[in-house]
């Protein structure tokens, strides 16, 4: 986690103070998500008992992680409320307060205190154009001027937008790079779930959304 110097941020012609938070220095990658998702932390005799199952993701259908890679990858797939849910898993295991962050302060910090993106985007982001249209491991670009990385494209982060509803932010690496940047966004499509085969579609995983991930906040 990387505290982050207080400020504040123009959004949506709106001023918003950032202040007394540390964010994730990559998104969250499998090997900590994994614990959460498949009870990992749990016995097997809790497991068999179904301990805590109604707050845990359901079994995903195929595999999450698209084949591109686990360990050192960042976690794909999860619906914003599976990525809520895993924040209050994580807060009632450490006794500190983790959450997803606002829009404001997820741009924040991927900025950097930048006013502009870098001259060269591909030294700090995956992208279409060179992604080989798969995610790659954490923290394999340069970092921001805070210590973060992979803030824009590899997989897009949620965020909680301005309107309290949730928002993808960063682009990705299937999008074009003039589409990966500080402002970019994506709203939920129905796309993005549509070969789920159950009625209503599941609330925890994504079953076309490989491009979907997120970094979390730690309030201090």
């Amino acid at each position: 986690m990387i505290p982050l110097p207080p400020g504040s941020i123009l959004i949506q012609g709106k001023e918003v103070k950032i202040q007394n938070i540390a964010i994730g220095e990559t998104e969250l990658p499998w090997d900590v998500f994994d614990i959460y998702a498949f009870s990992l932390d749990l016995s097997l005799d809790e497991r068999a008992q179904g301990v805590d199952a109604q707050a845990r993701p359901t079994k995903p259908y195929g595999a999450p992680d698209r084949g591109f890679g686990h360990s050192g990858y960042p976690a794909l797939s999860m619906t914003y409320h599976s990525a809520e849910m895993f924040c209050k898993w994580l807060s009632k295991k450490t006794g500190r307060t983790y959450r997803l962050p606002t829009e404001a302060e997820w741009e924040y910090a991927a900025r950097g205190g930048a006013a502009d993106l870098p001259a060269d985007l591909s030294a700090v982001a995956w992208f279409r154009e060179n992604s080989e249209f798969k995610t790659h491991p954490c923290a394999k670009k340069q970092p921001n001027a805070w210590g973060l990385y992979d803030c824009l494209g590899n997989a897009g982060e949620w965020a909680a937008g301005m309107d309290g509803k949730p928002v993808l932010c960063g682009g990705t690496y299937r999008d074009k790079k003039e589409n990966v940047g500080f402002g970019a966004r994506a709203l939920q499509q129905p796309s993005w779930n549509q070969t789920d085969p159950q009625n209503p579609k599941s609330p925890w995983w994504l079953s076309d959304g490989g491009f979907v991930g997120f970094r979390v906040v730690c309030e201090r």
